[in-house]
């Protein structure tokens, strides 16, 4: 008889359990549109968050709810938005291709080192130990975690251990941003064409003595530039991006080449004045 009354209490508290569930379901139930799943099916999976979203999932969300439109996506193809873009009936969108720029020029045929490091061979430990052992303390360590963490393979070393960026592959995800100790990556427009290719604080001519592209902190791209388009923030020229006037002029005296202007074929043009770099191999401590 206990046995009985013991499965029969049973049964009725997992009739009411399954009750409960019923009417939590129907009372808790969110409805989501069946489009997010299409949607973020189109978008390439990546991950990255140059749309400004935490991932692909939210971005699809915000694109069904006609909060963004498919442009933003930096990493699918022209193809992909526009099939997004039918799929949903909305427009495309535009949006302009943003991009990393390294701001450092001091590859190891123009800068030196004051110590050698001999540790796990990365930009991160590296950083940990004096600083890295560059002579300029900003500069780029150039052990490549960059290149490393890009998964657009849109980042290469080149001979002098420098980061560069390939404007075609770059998607602007971030990810060099984040992982460089020296904080020497930015995401830009491409139309942000002038360019500080420097973090040195330091002012007056004696960095050159450890990297030959430093700032001097000299201030002639700010009186050449036109109104406040450039100001002298701690010692390095800063580019007000929010006036729509760009120009060249401000490169042309600079006596390092620390202040660049990007062109879209060309890549980094130095003005008239900057010293020209021959030096190929790399530059030793003591050498001029």
């Amino acid at each position: 008889m206990s046995i009985l009354i013991a499965i029969a209490a049973l049964g009725g508290l997992t009739l009411i359990l399954a009750i409960m569930l019923v009417v939590a379901n129907r009372k808790l139930y969110v409805y989501e549109d069946p489009r997010i799943d299409v949607v973020e099916e189109m978008l390439p999976a990546a991950n990255c968050g140059a749309c400004g979203y935490p991932g692909c999932r939210p971005f699809a969300e915000s694109l069904v709810e006609g909060e963004s439109l498919p442009a933003k996506c930096t990493v699918s193809s022209e193809e992909g938005k526009e099939a997004i873009a039918t799929y949903l009936g909305v427009g495309l969108g535009s949006q302009e291709k943003q991009v990393a720029r390294l701001a450092c020029a001091g590859g190891t045929n123009v800068a030196r080192n004051k110590a050698n490091y001999e540790g796990l061979e990365t930009c991160r430990a590296a950083s940990l130990v004096s600083g890295g052992g560059k002579g300029c303390f900003w500069g780029c360590l150039g052990f490549g975690d960059c290149e490393v963490v890009c998964d657009f393979d849109a980042i290469h070393m080149d001979e002098h251990g420098l980061p560069v960026v390939d404007i075609e592959k770059c998607t602007a995800c971030g990810d060099c941003v984040e992982i460089c100790p020296k904080d020497l990556f930015s995401i830009q427009p491409v139309s942000n064409q002038l360019w500080v290719a420097c973090k040195n604080l330091e002012s007056g001519d004696d960095i050159i003595e450890e990297c030959q592209v430093a700032c001097t902190a000299c201030g002639k791209c700010a009186m050449d530039a036109p109104g406040d388009l450039i100001v002298m923030e701690n010692n390095l020229p800063k580019v007000n991006y929010s006036l729509s006037q760009q120009l060249k002029e401000p490169i042309e005296r600079c006596p390092t080449g620390a202040i660049i202007w990007w062109d879209q074929k060309l890549g980094a043009i130095k003005g008239r004045e900057s010293k020209t770099i021959v030096r190929k191999g790399t530059r030793e401590l003591g050498s001029s």
